[in-house]
């Protein structure tokens, strides 16, 4: 290569956050080539995100670092609804901490400690190439969205400035991204923002308080609080109107916010970590994409905290796109297929985004009178069976149907666009694994009966890996796990499961005189991206 000649990567993620990261590796594992640049050094010290659900955990099982993270995480037993008061208003436990998709349906843990963990299993990904340190000044794409894309940045410490050029560009790059910029998007506001104090908080003695996320709800003075590790706990207080964030970041002040969680801790255990103001906004950019250039993470949304979906969305962001990309930049697929991926996420987080809107607004809006109606209707509504699964459940939308969801949603079949669940399944050599470690990196067809061969093109033609389920009609003996994932399947033959772990379609179990498979291998060629 000349000197003039800029150095070329197949893709170029832009942000080593968790969402650039997890990009970066799920690309990496799909044998794709990546370059991640970052303008930090290292994972950024103070703490920001805190939670992630079993969903999520199980996007961090595809990159690799589930057992390292449910190391540094803990599980959220559930939540309390207090009055301005603290007195309980509701409460909601989990029955089991373990979640459909084999993990806690609650994780907290400490943002720069996940960062680095995917810091350091990139050592296990050489197509990857993190380049921290190097501040993007300019993405230019060519006219009508060609390839490929130019990346320019600037040493931090040297002022050096260099040029990758790229087949597709993930802007990773936050909420004031670069990216965002180069691609004419815009942010929508979903709702009006709000501005609240958050404080982290370290102590060596636990807090005298329940074990779970507290929820004040209370107009005048909302406020969260969770115990986030094992000496870290953190509390939210929404600011008044003209209220300063300097007026409570005093140590007297904020002791006092605090006071009713650590009354009974001496005043020199509790080490303040951080106080920051923050804005809460509900924002989606109106074009995720240019071409190769894409948006994810907090490039492409912005959410509240109401149900902890943040970070969440930014992960789910790459696990949709990651294996799209990898199909086209190896010849796998067509262009077209990169269109589903605003089409499937900009909808689905938008819900998520209006859901949290809406849970906070039930929780924390209203004036004095919905404040009793709050203290009437809650304890309540506490009592009602299945409360609690409703109010904690961390299932998330299904995708709607498009190109790689099928339309049709049969009776007592899993529907598409819904993530499969996660069990521990025996593999060949009889050792219990979790089901994503048996299907890898691809597409997935579960059955209950021996293929057709319609269903041997279907998985010809897909790559896909074969798993065989009992028919729970049949009697006979059968694993815990294998017959949660039978049970799942219901009166479906045989599942679709796209990388991600989206049902795609689904076939009816076999009946004389009907080909068993047929259907879904209509519904297979029907994909004009595959």
């Amino acid at each position: 290569m000349s000197a003039a000649e800029p150095e070329h990567s197949p893709v170029v993620v832009i942000g080593a956050g968790p969402t650039g990261l997890t990009a970066a590796t799920l690309l990496a594992r799909h044998g794709v080539r990546v370059v991640v640049v970052e303008r930090h050094h290292s994972p950024y010290p103070l703490p920001r995100a805190v939670h992630l659900d079993d969903e999520v955990h199980r996007i961090l099982q595809a990159v690799g670092v589930h057992e390292a993270f449910g190391a540094i995480s803990r599980p959220a037993l559930g939540m309390q609804l207090l009055d301005g008061s603290h007195r309980v208003l509701a409460e909601f436990r989990r029955d089991s901490l373990c979640g459909r998709h084999g993990f806690p349906q609650a994780n907290m843990f400490d943002q720069p400690d996940l960062e680095q963990l995917l810091r350091v299993n990139l050592a296990h990904h050489p197509l990857v190439t993190l380049r921290s340190g190097a501040e993007v000044t300019a993405v230019v794409q060519p006219p009508r969205g060609g390839a490929p894309v130019e990346v320019s940045f600037r040493d931090v410490r040297t002022g050096a400035s260099q040029t990758l050029v790229a087949d597709a560009v993930l802007g990773c790059d936050g909420a004031n991204s670069v990216v965002r910029g180069a691609i004419g998007a815009r942010m929508q506001e979903l709702a009006a923002p709000q501005q609240w104090l958050v404080v982290d908080v370290r102590c060596r003695l636990p807090l005298p308080a329940w074990d779970g996320v507290h929820q004040v709800c209370d107009p005048g003075r909302a406020a969260t609080y969770m115990r986030v590790g094992e000496d870290r706990y953190r509390w939210e207080f929404r600011l008044r109107p003209h209220e300063q964030p300097a007026e409570l970041t005093d140590r007297g002040r904020l002791l006092e916010l605090i006071n009713p969680w650590t009354a009974q801790v001496p005043e020199d255990e509790l080490h303040v970590v951080r106080t920051a103001s923050y804005t809460f906004r509900a924002e989606v950019a109106d074009r995720w994409r240019e071409g190769r250039m894409f948006l994810l993470g907090d490039a492409a949304h912005l959410t509240p905290p109401f149900i902890g979906q943040g970070m969440g969305s930014g992960l789910r962001d790459a696990h949709n796109l990651a294996w799209k990309l990898a199909r086209v930049l190896t010849g796998r697929a067509p262009e077209s297929l990169l269109d589903s991926y605003e089409a499937e996420r900009s909808g689905h987080a938008r819900r998520l985004i209006r859901t949290a809107v809406l849970i906070g607004a039930l929780m924390t809006g209203g004036g004095p009178g919905t404040a009793l109606a709050r203290r009437a209707a809650l304890p309540a509504l506490s009592r009602l069976p299945g409360a609690a699964g409703l109010v904690l459940s961390a299932t998330s939308p299904a995708l709607k149907p498009g190109p790689l969801v099928g339309s049709r949603s049969r009776a007592g079949h899993p529907r598409p666009g819904t993530l499969c669940p996660q069990h521990l399944v025996p593999g060949a050599d009889g050792r219990a694994r979790l089901l994503d470690e048996l299907i890898g990196e691809r597409f997935a067809l579960l059955a209950t009966a021996p293929l057709s061969p319609a269903l041997h093109w279907v998985t010809g033609v897909l790559d896909a890996r074969v798993v065989h389920l009992p028919d729970l009609r049949l009697p006979q003996p059968i694993d815990g796990g294998v017959r949660a994932l039978a049970d799942w399947m219901g009166d479906a033959g045989a599942v679709l499961l796209r990388p991600d772990r989206v049902v795609l379609a689904t076939a009816a179990r076999p009946r004389t005189g009907r080909a068993f498979g047929d259907d879904l291998a209509a519904a297979v060629a029907r994909v004009p991206v595959l």
